[in-house]
């Protein structure tokens, strides 16, 4: 019997397996998703992109995009990362604080951004945190400076903290051509080989000079290297049963396109797989399975999409050349509320060369759905006027939505969402304004997605809640010490158990709040 396990690899997993296995247990990981690395990184359109949840044994690829239909409106699609490492192999770098703000409603007494500063320190130092460094500032970051200046909140311009290798000496002038060779690789503070950022504009699909510092090469690599810790890939986990002393974790192993059934007991228990895949575990288990009759009625309430919005701008006479540098680098902050009493805030983006030909083959192809379709055509229509290698800004935001999705099972046991954009809409279309007066501001043409204003549907990279925080059982799923109400020894510690919408990146707030747990459970 292991002292621990703990199911999943991102950034509640990775530092609570970090933890406990520095304090000497014995810890196993369970991480759905395959090993990558710079060599297998996928590039092609033939490469494993995708995983499915109907065929994960065969399909098991880079990114889990899970799309939530209500109707032809209000739909929601979420993406996340598949892999060791987590939502670390597709985030955008950004490592933020939450505002004290984001922690005034909603969270158990216990939990506020006091509790949790040297946590948010803890992670900032293991994850070796720091901004653009002066001289390689991106075309992007320089727009996002000039906008928040010539619209009148310059003093709302801040440089974002990135979880990236640079190399300070590295500039456009003298480095940028020379490609991956100016990339200088030697071990980072923990003894991982990395590279230093090239600014290669590919973040998102796997940095090819090793340079964003993933979990696989910090908390991960110090728990598998110096501790022990036994991280097996392709494992996914269908059942927790309680047994005399802990519990049995069932699992299949994805091996040759197929599943090979397995199970391993642990003293305590980890679920730490994301908002979506956690909560549908725990419901599996708590309906289907019947092995966790006393989880909370909270369980699968108040999922959140931390107000993600996103509107492609062009810029016919301004290079922005959103492939280059890192994904995002800054940001204008109106976390406090004062425009239009929704608290938001709005950042640059980027994305790969690559993703451009991809999407031109989606619009034609006739199996694209017809909102995916639609968009992508009147992007390409507006492409027509400057080229979007170049020319195009993705204005990006995140904010305090409702809150108000609520996950369940289906009779067939599928995982399904209902949500309501209603609710959430002021702060959408505050953040659109906040788009279309930045872009006026600084000579951009603003394409508001038609599956937004149509449609009222929405994407997101970072799902929230479904395993809240709450101080009894009625008001959330886990308690301040992220345990479960009912099952002592089960504990949840990933977004999931993030109980509102913090409207910025939440990464660092999610690794906090592990950091926070695991404490507990190596001081008893």
């Amino acid at each position: 019997m292991f002292d621990a396990i703990v199911i999943g690899s991102g950034f509640g997993g990775a530092i609570t397996a970090c933890r406990m296995a520095e304090a000497g247990m014995s810890v196993l990981v369970l991480e759905r998703g395959r090993r990558w690395n710079k060599n297998t990184f996928p590039r092609q359109p033939a490469d494993p992109w995708w995983w499915s949840h109907e065929e994960p044994e065969r399909q098991n690829g880079w990114i889990d995009l899970r799309v939530f239909k209500h109707s032809f409106f209000n739909n929601m699609s979420v993406a996340q990362g598949a892999g060791v490492g987590g939502g670390s192999l597709i985030y955008a770098n950004i490592s933020c604080e939450a505002p004290e703000s984001a922690f005034a409603s909603g969270w158990p007494a216990a939990i506020t951004h006091a509790a949790l500063k040297p946590h948010y320190d803890r992670v900032a130092d293991v994850m070796d945190v720091r901004p653009l460094p002066a001289g390689q500032a991106t075309d992007r970051f320089t727009l996002v400076k000039d906008a928040a200046a010539a619209a009148g909140f310059g003093d709302r311009f801040t440089p974002l903290p990135l979880a990236v290798n640079f190399d300070p000496d590295w500039t456009y002038a003298k480095d940028f051509e020379r490609g991956e060779a100016a990339s200088i690789v030697k071990p980072n503070k923990h003894g991982a080989e990395q590279g230093t950022c090239v600014h290669l504009g590919t973040c998102d699909i796997g940095c090819k000079v090793n340079a964003r510092n993933t979990l696989d090469l910090n908390y991960l690599f110090i728990a598998e290297t110096r501790h022990h810790a036994d991280i097996r890939p392709l494992h996914l986990v269908d059942r927790i049963e309680p047994r005399a002393g802990g519990y049995d974790v069932h699992f299949d192993r994805l091996e040759n396109n197929t599943r090979v059934p397995g199970v391993e007991s642990g003293r305590i228990v980890v679920v730490a797989a994301g908002s979506l895949a956690s909560t549908e575990l725990l419901l599996r288990n708590r309906d289907v399975h019947h092995t966790l009759p006393l989880l909370s009625a909270a369980l699968g309430r108040n999922w959140s999409s931390n107000g993600d919005f996103l509107t492609p701008t062009l810029y016919p006479g301004r290079e922005i050349n959103p492939s280059r540098g890192p994904t995002i680098t800054a940001s204008i902050d109106f976390e406090d509320g004062s425009v239009g009493n929704e608290r938001f805030w709005v950042q640059d983006g980027g994305f790969p060369n690559l993703l451009l030909s991809y999407l031109d083959k989606k619009a034609d192809d006739p199996s694209t759905g017809f909102k995916e379709r639609t968009l992508l055509q009147a992007f390409r229509r507006l492409a027509a006027i400057a080229d979007p290698a170049k020319h195009v800004m993705p204005w990006f935001a995140q904010g305090i939505d409702a809150g108000n999705g609520t996950l369940s099972l289906t009779p067939d046991g599928r995982l399904q969402m209902t949500w309501d954009p209603a609710e959430s809409a002021g702060v959408i279309e505050a953040i659109i304004a906040m788009h279309k007066r930045l872009a006026a501001r600084t000579g951009g043409m603003p394409l508001v997605p038609p599956t937004w204003t149509l449609f009222r549907d929405l994407v997101t990279p970072h799902p929230l809640g479904g395993c809240g925080m709450g101080d009894t059982a009625a008001t959330g799923v886990v308690d301040a010490r992220g345990e479960a109400f009912g099952h002592p020894g089960l504990y949840v510690a990933d977004g999931a158990i993030v109980p509102r919408a913090i409207g910025v990146n939440p990464s660092r707030t999610i690794a906090a709040l592990a950091e926070h747990i695991a404490s507990d459970i190596t001081a008893h």
